[in-house]
């Protein structure tokens, strides 16, 4: 009778693990329906200025689509070419960040307007395809959105082919379960520009992704596991060269206002501002510390402001470089 059983929960493990086989590499690539805005790209100076500013500033496009190579120079705050090339190494398998020049065979120059839109407000890439959470602009503007599509549309196109994502048997998995659309296209009225909470939300969870970046996830699904900005989600320690140190890595911390954990504990508006002000200080920090020194004083009071307005979170982070199996 055991045996029969035993041999009965192997044949179950046996089919079940070839179903999800099969469902990973029959499904993984399915496509979906969503809207595609009605945004035209403009060649007003004032809007592709707004774009240019936002793509190498607090929407920090430039600290991705960058050359690897090039990660010092972002750091400084300095215009790179959006050719592509950071390699996320995910438990999933490598994603590769694409050229979002306007080259048509390697970039963006088969994109119609309404396609690129449809990428930054629902995560639909062109082939119907849905992307993985990390690009937050679902309720960004519909003149920041149009902003960021003028500019790309200005630069000078580079050659430079990308290599697919590359999807191990866990990454197949999930995007045949987990990875769908986002946002529903009801975009909230966007906040006037003042140094108010509400304009610090809009920055915060839409525009620069501190969000996305200072609250724990799920590696492998992007969902979000701890409340908003507490903290402790892993980076990588990037060399100035543009390599990825695997035997050392970063845990963000905590933004919320609490008095034992919080990050900003003791800060002034003053404070944060200056620090920004400084740039990047600690060697191997993944923060993209350059484009958000182009950040203007009044977007920082903002930030600033809406972070104080948390509720406050106990989560102790350590700080600094942290050792892979240290003990």
């Amino acid at each position: 009778m055991i045996r029969k059983i035993l041999t009965g929960l192997v044949l179950f493990v046996l089919v079940l693990g070839l179903g999800l086989i099969i469902l990973a590499q029959t499904r993984y690539d399915r496509t979906f329906e969503a809207p595609y805005p009605d945004i035209r790209a403009s060649t007003d100076s004032a809007l592709i200025a707004r774009g240019k500013y936002l793509v190498y500033g607090p929407s920090h496009c430039a600290h991705c689509h960058s050359p690897m190579e090039n990660i010092a120079l972002v750091d400084q705050g300095e215009i790179t070419p959006l050719s592509g090339g950071f390699n996320f190494e995910l438990p999933i398998g490598t994603v590769y960040s694409p050229n979002i020049t306007p080259d048509p065979e390697t970039g963006i120059g088969n994109y119609t307007d309404g396609e690129l839109a449809r990428v930054l407000r629902y995560g639909v890439k062109k082939n119907g395809q849905a992307l993985m959470d990390f690009m937050p602009f679902y309720d960004m503007s519909e003149y920041d959105i149009t902003a960021i599509i003028s500019f790309l549309r200005s630069q000078s196109p580079i050659k430079n082919e990308r290599p697919n994502h590359e999807f191990n048997l866990l990454g197949k998995l999930v995007f045949a379960l987990a990875i769908q659309p986002q946002g529903d296209g009801d975009v909230p009225p966007t906040p006037a520009a003042e140094p108010t909470v509400e304009y610090g939300k809009y920055l915060v969870n839409t525009v620069a992704n501190c969000k996305g970046c200072h609250t724990q996830r799920n590696m492998a699904t992007g969902a979000y596991t701890a409340p908003d900005l507490s903290g402790g989600a892993p980076f990588e320690y990037i060399t100035d060269e543009g390599k990825i140190d695997f035997n050392q890595y970063f845990l963000t911390p905590n933004l919320t206002p609490d008095p034992e954990t919080g990050r900003l504990e003791g800060w002034t508006e003053e404070t944060f501002i200056n620090r920004f002000r400084q740039g990047k200080l600690i060697t191997g920090s993944p923060m993209p510390w350059g484009p958000f020194t182009r950040m203007s004083d009044l977007e920082l009071s903002a930030i600033f402001k809406y972070l104080q307005s948390l509720p406050p979170i106990k989560n102790p982070v350590p700080l600094g470089v942290q050792q892979v199996n240290a003990e």
